[in-house]
């Protein structure tokens, strides 16, 4: 539950930040106790806008605040 809570608030985050973007969660099978945000450009290039993976304990560690995807978001744009 605590990651589908931590998925909702950032993809609640992003559509506010940019309206035309389309967020998924979990497009594929996710990696076990893992918490990732990654954007997808048009051309199929990914880039990796947050990774929880070698982060923690404690375990809120792994989770990031919704601004700081969004400010990882803007820059990637950019």
């Amino acid at each position: 539950r605590v990651f589908g809570r931590n998925a909702a608030a950032v993809s609640e985050a992003l559509r506010g930040a940019v309206s035309h973007l389309p967020v998924e969660i979990n497009p594929r099978q996710p990696r076990r106790n893992s918490f990732e945000v990654s954007l997808v450009k048009e051309d199929g290039s990914t880039v990796e806008l947050w990774s929880g993976i070698r982060k923690g304990p404690p375990r809120k560690l792994k989770f990031p605040q919704p601004e700081a995807v969004v400010e990882a978001l803007k820059s990637s744009l950019a």
